[in-house]
């Protein structure tokens, strides 16, 4: 069972949508990265969806423009590192 649970996780993750956005390029409102996969790896201590922290999550609705950008930048930056990591771990 489990391993079809982590099948299915696994799946999910590959197809969801993803928001996309440029922070330094992009104009208007700041979406919201959230994907609605709402589960926090205890590896990383980000969303498995979205790769906000918890703090980042709670506190998204509070922030400026300014703050969300910012937000973007950093998980960007862990998408970026998340991807090398894979492919390491494929070499």
């Amino acid at each position: 069972m489990a391993d079809a649970t982590g099948s299915i996780a696994a799946c999910a993750r590959q197809t969801r949508a993803r928001v996309e956005f440029d922070p330094e390029k992009d104009a208007g409102p700041v979406p919201s990265p959230c994907t609605g996969v709402c589960r926090v790896s205890p590896v990383t201590g980000w969303c498995e969806g979205c790769e906000r922290r918890l703090e980042e999550i709670g506190g998204w609705l509070g922030m400026d423009e300014a703050g969300r950008r910012e937000v973007w930048r950093r998980l960007l930056n862990r998408r970026d590192q998340a991807q090398a990591a894979g492919q390491q771990d494929a070499a």
